[in-house]
């Protein structure tokens, strides 16, 4: 029963635009009544009537070791007493950087924001002052925020909802932003060619995740990266869900590839609203006030947001067995799902790399968004629903990557391989 979560969304929509304050929430994509969750806890999401579900969201990537992980509550709690914001420098930011920096090898200097949209329009506006260029490529189906570049193609948001224009992005905007089909160099190298000497940027998610999780072809993000070198473009990894989440050294280090510039969003926080930038000096120094690229945030490097990410990235170094375990756990359910999808005859097809995983409802191999948009989303609605009924709750879209926490044990993956054969056997 979830009568208290259809009260609250009735209540929520004579306040709240579409009763939420996040579009894929509204469960536009799936139907029905969106879940109001009241608490969490390791791997479970509890709801306001009082169910509980094995949680694949886990705060869109955040939470790799579960829900209120006692150590980052704990910080938290101490961190709180001395004041949740001082608008002043701090010797945890510091503290914070540096630690960034040890984990990623290409990194040299790191600004605090207050989310990923933050960090991904900031580095675009640095990439820009740089470079004194104003275009920027991004890829069909990546997300990189809200901000009005990034809302072109824009992926799991906006394909949720079905739009195909962003009202209020100028056309200024939009002819500044370049795009590409995922995994398609040869569709970038005539952008580049058309539009020669103009491009300041190529931003990319190194694993895309918001037209469900897409790892690059072969050679693709290495061909990137040359292609930048020789045209003096900026090439910047987003990372905000990624990063620290596929390796201590995010996409990055697990694919052996360099960005110049890298966004990272909630994980550094854990799960509290927070971001940054970062890269190489020669470009992090035109940023304010060593140079005269404007970007500022009264609650950047907020204490209690960088006291609970500290906290989660100093126990993600301290123990790389995690990935390890991770990586174990995210194999055992897709072979799982697997062999119940095999079994039952579904047109189906499973990416995954590191810790996330997504099956998409097609005969064809996913590799971009044209592709992820031509599966069939009916039998995803049906198959989010039928495993919501049975306590799994995955991401209200068939756009979104399921993201794995180290919280879950075996059981709660054979809990959740049972429940998706119970959910075929009841959709054929």
């Amino acid at each position: 029963m979830i009568t208290k979560s259809i009260e609250l969304f009735n209540r929520a929509q004579q306040s709240i635009p579409g009763g939420v304050n996040s579009p894929v929430r509204a469960f536009k994509s799936v139907g029905g009544t969106p879940i109001f969750i009241k608490r969490a806890k390791g791997a479970y999401l509890f709801d306001e009537d009082g169910n509980r579900y094995i949680d694949y969201i886990n705060s869109w990537g955040p939470m790799i070791l579960g829900h209120a992980y006692q150590p980052v509550v704990d910080a938290i709690r101490e961190k709180a007493y001395d004041s949740t914001s001082f608008g002043t420098p701090t010797e945890l930011e510091i503290e914070m950087a540096e630690l960034i920096k040890s984990m990623v090898a290409n990194v040299d200097l790191v600004r605090m924001v207050n989310s990923g949209t933050e960090a991904c329009m900031s580095a675009i506006r640095l990439a820009r002052g740089y470079t004194g260029r104003n275009k920027i490529i991004k890829f069909e189906g990546c997300y990189h925020g809200h901000a009005d570049s990034f809302l072109v193609k824009a992926g799991s948001g906006v394909a949720t909802l079905e739009i195909q224009q962003v009202p209020g992005v100028t056309t200024g905007v939009s002819n500044d932003t370049l795009t590409a089909p995922y995994n398609n160099i040869e569709a970038v190298k005539k952008l580049i060619h058309e539009n020669k000497t103009q491009i300041a940027a190529i931003i990319i998610e190194p694993v895309a995740g918001n037209m469900g999780c897409i790892p690059p072809a072969p050679g693709f993000l290495e061909s990137l990266r040359t292609i930048c070198n020789e045209e003096k473009i900026i090439f910047i990894l987003d990372e905000v869900m990624t990063g620290f989440r596929l390796s201590p050294g995010g996409a990055q280090a697990r694919l052996n590839i360099e960005a110049d510039l890298v966004t990272y969003g909630k994980i550094i926080g854990a799960g509290m609203p927070v971001g940054a930038f970062g890269g190489k000096k020669e470009i992090m120094q035109h940023i304010a006030p060593l140079g005269n690229v404007y970007q500022a945030g009264t609650l950047s490097g907020n204490p209690v947001a960088l006291i609970a990410g500290f906290t989660l990235l100093q126990a993600l170094k301290e123990n790389p067995a995690i990935y390890t375990e991770l990586e174990e756990k995210t194999s055992y359910l897709h072979n799982g799902l697997n062999a119940v999808l095999k079994e039952y005859g579904t047109d189906y097809t499973i990416n995954r790399i590191g810790s996330m995983v997504s099956i998409h409802f097609s005969r064809h191999a996913v590799t971009d968004f044209t592709s992820a948009a031509a599966a069939n989303n009916e039998i995803f609605k049906k198959f989010f629903h039928a495993m919501l009924q049975r306590g799994v709750y995955l991401p209200p879209s068939a756009f979104e990557t399921w993201f794995i926490s180290n919280a879950l044990t075996i059981d709660d993956l054979n809990q959740t391989i049972s429940a998706a054969e119970d959910a075929i056997k009841e959709m054929m």
